[in-house]
């Protein structure tokens, strides 16, 4: 179980790496020129906030494990990913497609399990990193 919570905590590390360090990098214009869910439009401030709040959850996810201090973070930067991604469904069913929705829904299943697992299953603390 250790090793398929480190999988998926890998996984959902690059992917919101990615989407956070997207939201950092390019301009708002950018951005909404991408299509759905980007053309709802949010104030430039608010959407580099949630590409900090990616970013930082992305490395909670991670580096608690690999240096065995802290812990307790990875389930935490699950459960803030968790927030993140309710507010991507709620905004992606707003734009009137349910299709694309599901893409966050399953993320947030995942950031679920890595939440549980690393909170009841299998803590962090007396297991090896790999």
């Amino acid at each position: 179980m250790n090793i398929v919570l480190w999988i998926v905590q890998a996984l959902l590390a690059l992917l919101f790496l990615f989407a956070g360090g997207t939201k950092l990098i390019l301009s708002i214009e950018e951005m909404q020129a991408m299509g759905s869910p980007n053309q709802i439009v949010f104030p430039a401030l608010f959407v580099r906030f949630i590409g900090v709040c990616e970013v930082l959850g992305a490395l909670g996810l991670i580096l608690p494990g690999i240096f065995r201090v802290g812990s307790g973070l990875t389930p935490l930067a699950a459960t803030g990913l968790i927030v993140i991604m309710v507010g991507a469904i709620v905004t992606t069913l707003k734009s009137g497609d349910v299709a694309p929705a599901l893409f966050p829904l399953v993320m947030l299943v995942l950031l679920a399990f890595v939440a549980y697992g690393r909170t009841k299953l299998v803590p962090q603390s007396g297991r090896s990193s790999f």
